[in-house]
């Protein structure tokens, strides 16, 4: 008698396993989309008075990056970093030691940390209309194609040379 109640037991343990682990398995991708991803750390200097590096500013903090701004101006980091003047901009901007100038678009920046090229960093020289924090309502919709440059240095880490990283046309 005791030998049929445990058979008839054990299919209703398997079965309920089998329910549990299901659950289990439909509740976890849930989960997993549900949890925080971790925000990318960015520092970046500007003018306290620019509204176009203040849009710029947002427009990373909505694709992931945690940025901090310096109000101090970008010319003495932009040196210490190691980007010319000839690609200089309003700011300039530090992401897990990369140097970014200018109205870099975001998901650049996630290219140029997935890829990890030996590299002093990317810029958007000047300030072209259409490009993130260039792209607000008073510019009427304009966008004039510009480039992100791969800012590299050679070996006796004297010269800078650049070279096209994404194009926007």
């Amino acid at each position: 008698m005791k030998h049929e109640r445990m058979a008839s037991a054990h299919p209703r343990r398997s079965a309920l396993r089998r329910m549990a682990l299901a659950c289990t398995a439909f509740a976890a991708p849930s989960l997993w989309a549900a949890a925080p991803t971790a925000r990318i750390p960015v520092e970046v200097w500007k003018d306290p008075n620019c509204g176009c590096c203040q849009d710029w500013v947002v427009h990373m903090e909505h694709n992931g990056f945690a940025v901090t701004v310096h109000d101090t101006g970008n010319s003495a980091v932009r040196a210490r970093l190691g980007i010319p003047a000839s690609l200089g901009s309003c700011h300039t901007a530090l992401v897990e030691g990369y140097a970014l100038e200018g109205h870099v678009p975001a998901a650049d920046v996630h290219k140029l940390l997935k890829q990890k090229p030996k590299a002093v960093g990317i810029a958007v020289p000047g300030m072209p209309v259409g490009s993130p924090g260039m792209d607000g309502p008073e510019y009427g919709g304009r966008k004039d194609p510009y480039e992100v440059l791969l800012i590299t240095k050679n070996l006796m880490n004297s010269d800078v040379s650049t070279r096209t990283f994404t194009s926007y046309r």
